[in-house]
């Protein structure tokens, strides 16, 4: 595995839009620095979807019954939806482009400034809608597990229409299945697939039972598949998630199946791979946004070409670091996070704590990924409105 690096890009807090053209410049750490060619495109990341506004509750001793009142322990304000994913790669140092719709209130205001302004995510294919209401979740955290209430409308225009062709990306992050009428890829996905973007896709939750297998038609349009355990073994009728791994890799180069709090496993047809790695323990606080955290630990590992081992548990131990703190998609780590990790297990297999030495042995590939030098390595942000990620502090 090659090294990361730092590269000069401009300052995120001087763009009002998005992070690709403006000319203020600070030193942000690249992990891609080794594998970047004139011939790689401007954006490592294309993804569409909807924003939505999350009001986040964690702490909560138990949902609220009819009739009665809850306090929470925790609370915080952030983007959500598609923005968990955009954020997600951002944080580990993808150029991230994002195409969504915004409405015209407070709350786009807000999901936009934190995701151009402030997370470094190009909006250029994204635009506001007069008179269309932000989508908003509210998602309770109980029980290291979730509930959510949704309000929200449809987008005045199709995804396709929206992005038009598609801008030149090394990655495209989309969703299949999930109960449509047809689990069919996107028109603009077929495009940035036939112009050398590689897709990864993820299942989505099917709300209608019927898990409909013509979804393995769709995979043949795509390079990676990332379904979670529950979705692996529905899709493909088998009573294992390794069962559903192997009958998933028949139809797409790369297989992942995630498996909660027992790791992650994959096949990968084009190096001829496959692993499977346990979860890091960790005492999770907000699972939310968990999965799309892991997705994006998981292309960079993959556009970056490290070993399978590897990809899965970097994805696993960005996954975990977000689950340990509250505030959805602003929780999930920067580089700045994963170092600072990475030196507390350095400096307790050092000093002979029990189990730090296993992860030092285990993880020992981030030695030559995490920042050492005065650089801008990223840290989540940690407050009530989490507007304001750690972006000034040095490594």
């Amino acid at each position: 595995m090659t090294s990361a690096a730092w590269r000069a890009v401009p300052d995120p807090e001087a763009l009002p839009v998005g992070p690709l053209t403006l000319p203020h410049e600070t030193v942000w750490w690249d992990p891609l620095v080794d594998v970047r060619d004139a011939d790689w495109p401007a954006i490592d990341v294309f993804m569409s979807g909807t924003v939505f506004l999350d009001i986040v509750f964690t702490g909560l001793p138990t949902l609220p019954a009819a009739g009665t009142e809850v306090w929470a322990g925790g609370m915080a304000s952030c983007p959500g939806g598609i923005a968990n994913l955009a954020i997600a790669s951002a944080r580990l140092g993808l150029r991230t482009s994002l195409a969504a719709g915004f409405g015209d209130d407070v709350y786009a205001d807000f999901c936009w400034r934190t995701l151009a302004g402030q997370e470094r995510v190009d909006l250029s294919r994204s635009r506001q809608f007069a008179g269309w209401h932000s989508p908003v979740t509210v998602s309770m955290a109980v029980d290291r597990d979730r509930s959510m209430v949704t309000h929200a409308h449809h987008l005045p225009i199709s995804a396709d229409t929206l992005i038009g062709t598609p801008p030149p990306s090394r990655a495209v992050i989309t969703s299949i299945g999930g109960g449509a009428a047809e689990p069919v890829l996107p028109d603009w996905v077929v495009q940035a697939r036939a112009n050398g973007s590689m897709i990864f896709a993820d299942a989505g939750w099917d709300p209608t039972g019927a898990w409909d297998p013509t979804l393995f038609t769709t995979l043949d349009g795509c390079d990676a598949f990332m379904p979670n355990a529950v979705e692996a073994m529905s899709y493909t009728r088998t009573d294992s998630p390794r069962d559903a791994l192997h009958r998933l890799a028949r139809h797409v180069p790369l297989a992942v199946v995630t498996c909660g709090g027992d790791g992650a496993m994959a096949v990968d047809a084009v190096t001829g791979e496959e692993a499977s790695v346990p979860a890091l323990p960790v005492d999770a606080l907000d699972p939310t946004g968990a999965g799309d955290v892991f997705g994006a630990g998981l292309v960079l590992g993959t556009i970056a070409g490290w070993p399978l081992e590897h990809r899965l548990l970097f994805a696993g131990v960005s996954a975990a670091l977000a689950v340990h703190e509250f505030g959805g998609s602003l929780a999930a780590p920067g580089w700045g996070d994963i170092g600072d990790w990475w030196r507390q297990v350095e400096a307790r297999a050092a000093a002979g704590h029990r189990g730090a030495d296993e992860l030092r042995r285990r993880y020992g590939f981030l030695d030559a990924l995490v920042p050492r030098t005065h650089v801008c390595g990223v840290r989540r942000a940690a407050a009530t409105i989490a507007r304001q990620s750690d972006l000034t502090r040095p490594v």
